[in-house]
């Protein structure tokens, strides 16, 4: 369950692709304005930013730029109805990742995304694998040695991120920025309870958790 901020000034178009999004199984921040989207990029990590050109206060150009600045490499997805190719140029010359022009279809922008985060990580497939683990975010599905793995969403979005970046380590603030919104009230121990219930469902009895606890650091995914 990859973490999108969507930012688009549209209210209407904002909504409909949020929820197209949301069906489409990813946790959905919606901005309206250019420097709310600064103050969330610089709080909170998320694996995509959908990201319109013209919006109030702060244009998406110059949020691109700002971002790249700060040594940030999230994968954006440039929105604009500015179809010159001068304007192409100058966004993906910024640091943009992709660049649709409006109006355009919301299912050209949905395999966008699944392109983005799969070169993300260098992924051929939308399917992640990893020893005896196969997960697909668009279907929902996860499963252990081809036995299906019944997990509720955040148990999902956890081993998700885990199979994103395996042997990386995740502390508990890092993964509240990327798997709960950036306005929960959650705390770390409400990521030590998903932990554990995900390990209680992935783990094998009497082997050593798939997820290690590194000692004051946070939690490394180990598959080989």
């Amino acid at each position: 369950m990859a973490k999108i901020l969507l930012v688009e000034d549209d209210r209407d178009l904002a909504m409909a692709l949020e929820d197209r999004l949301i069906r489409e199984h990813y946790l959905v921040e919606v901005v309206h304005d250019g420097d709310e989207a600064l103050n969330r990029l610089k709080c909170s990590e998320y694996d995509a930013v959908i990201l319109d050109w013209n919006l109030p206060n702060t244009p998406g150009i110059e949020i691109l730029k700002q971002l790249r600045s700060l040594g940030r490499n999230t994968p954006v997805l440039l929105l604009t109805a500015r179809d010159n190719l001068q304007d192409k140029e100058a966004g993906l010359d910024a640091g943009a990742d992709d660049y649709l022009t409006k109006p355009f279809e919301p299912r050209e922008l949905s395999a966008r995304i699944r392109s983005m985060l799969r070169r993300a990580i260098n992924q051929v497939s939308n399917v992640l694998s990893a020893g005896p683990f196969t997960l697909d975010p668009q279907n929902f599905t996860a499963s252990k040695n081809d036995h299906e793995l019944r997990l509720q969403p955040k148990e999902f979005a956890l081993l998700e991120l885990f199979m994103r970046h395996p042997n990386e380590v995740f502390s508990h603030e890092a993964l509240l920025t990327r798997i709960w919104a950036s306005d929960s009230d959650t705390s770390p121990d409400t990521v030590r309870v998903y932990v554990g219930t995900l390990r209680n469902k992935i783990d094998g009895d009497g082997k050593q958790s798939y997820i290690e606890t590194v000692f004051r650091r946070g939690y490394k995914f180990k598959c080989d």
